[in-house]
């Protein structure tokens, strides 16, 4: 039996995964504010032959500039100078379906995958926070369930868009030939007011049909898009069991929604910490851990949490008693999971769950060789509970020059993973299908 082929992704997360990542020896904190810090780390990533790039956003200042950089550039304007520095690499930008308007996002994504050659992919993400919510006029975020609902009338609305035209149909005769009725389409948003959208899109459709839609998330809102909207879907499990259910859960709701297997891949977030020797490796991750500043790592969990950094004892378990519940403590339902489960599990104090967490972040992270790295993924994809992984290197560049000098080869060894591209979309790197047209009676030939 052929064995599963495993997928790739890099999630630039400006100096790097860990919170002390800047401070790494070597390290450039201002790095990420140039572009040549993308361009560098995507290039690695297409001679590794990942499968994408992949750049996380949010539309506030969320992390205090005193304590680690912050993800300042807006993620489609890189990645469009990205694209014409390589020519196979997946082209992904998370963009907010909570405070932008359908057409824009639209018209960026589609822009970027017409000129990139079928190469662009759009996470959709529903934004939590008031400091986002204040950027846009707003007192407080919205609700959780509201945030939800807009992003599956969003995502709706922005695939009929990308659909406003078969394939050249902005050319000459074929000016007429229109799929989606795009002139009708309103949709109530979360302020009583509409996605009026006025006309088709201004702008034809790339060799993949549309970008990739990409989409995270844990709660049963997030877990019900994912599995209605996503090609591409983005986990944070811990362990194998976690990943196992996930994909179980978000497999049969999938089904339901009357999608066919095969229609999207499930890629959990693995920040790796690579060495050499197993010494090494340790003696890293124990340098990153204290590169992390304590006030800052206190910070980011309580705001995941909900709770006053206050509540917080380093030394302590975790208030579990005084934890709001989820469903009113707003933020990331996703990563206050994550915290909560690896807490109880593990019987953490405040400390020790900030060191398994990588100063507050939430993704699994591994720690050893390049051969125990491979071992890992491998097990989890063999396992069928990923089809690979959104990679996260502890230090950016120098943790993904480990992965692709290190870990890559051992995988092509075995036989798991590309020596080469067989095509040049990000649908094809992915084995994802070109989605069938939306078509409309009104506007049919």
């Amino acid at each position: 039996m052929a064995r599963r082929r495993i997928h790739l992704n890099v999630n630039i997360l400006n100096a790097g995964v860990f919170g002390g990542a800047w401070r790494f020896p070597g390290a450039d904190p201002e790095a990420s504010f140039g572009l040549d810090h993308y361009v560098r780390i995507a290039r690695t990533a297409e001679a590794g032959k990942f499968d994408a790039i992949f750049l996380a956003d949010g539309p506030a200042l969320r992390d205090d500039i005193r304590f680690r950089p912050f993800n300042s550039l807006e993620p489609s304007v890189i990645l469009a100078a990205v694209a014409a520095a390589t020519e196979r690499i997946g082209l992904i930008a998370t963009l907010s379906s909570s405070y932008n308007d359908p057409y824009d996002v639209a018209r960026r994504f589609a822009t970027l995958d017409l000129l990139s050659g079928g190469r662009a992919g759009w996470n959709v993400v529903t934004t939590a926070g008031a400091e986002s919510a204040r950027n846009f006029g707003y007192d407080d975020e919205f609700d959780h369930t509201t945030r939800y609902r807009r992003a599956a009338e969003f995502v709706d609305v922005v695939r009929k868009l990308w659909n406003s035209w078969e394939p050249g149909a902005l050319v000459g005769d074929k000016a007429a030939h229109r799929f989606a009725d795009v002139d009708r389409i309103h949709r109530i948003d979360h302020r009583g007011e509409f996605f009026d959208v006025a006309g088709p899109l201004n702008v034809p459709r790339s060799p993949q049909g549309e970008p990739v839609i990409v989409q995270a998330g844990a709660s049963d809102a997030g877990r019900a898009l994912a599995a209605t909207v996503g090609e591409v879907i983005f986990t944070a499990a811990q362990t194998v069991a976690e990943a196992s259910e996930y994909r179980r859960d978000v497999s049969a709701r999938a089904a339901a929604a009357g999608r066919p297997p095969g229609s999207f891949l499930v890629l959990p977030g693995l920040s790796t910490v690579i060495a050499a020797t197993e010494r090494e490796a340790a003696e890293r991750r124990a340098l990153l851990d204290e590169l992390v500043p304590t006030e800052y790592a206190l910070q980011r969990l309580a705001d995941q949490l909900g709770v006053n950094p206050e509540v917080l004892q380093p030394d302590s378990p975790l208030p579990f008693d005084k934890l709001p519940d989820s469903r009113v403590a707003g933020g990331s339902h996703t990563f206050r999971r994550v915290a909560v489960d690896l807490a109880r599990r593990e019987n953490l104090t405040v400390r020790q769950l900030l060191r398994h967490l990588g100063g507050g972040l939430g993704h699994r992270i591994v720690t050893g060789t390049p051969e125990q790295v491979a071992d890992t993924i491998v097990e989890w994809v063999e396992a069928g509970v990923a089809d690979g992984f959104n990679l996260m290197p502890d230090v950016l560049p120098g943790g993904l020059d480990d992965f692709v000098t290190g870990v890559v080869p051992i995988l092509q060894r075995r036989g798991v993973f590309r020596t080469e591209y067989s095509g040049s979309t990000l649908r094809s790197h992915l084995g994802l299908p070109i989605p069938e047209p939306i078509r409309t009676p009104e506007v049919a030939r």
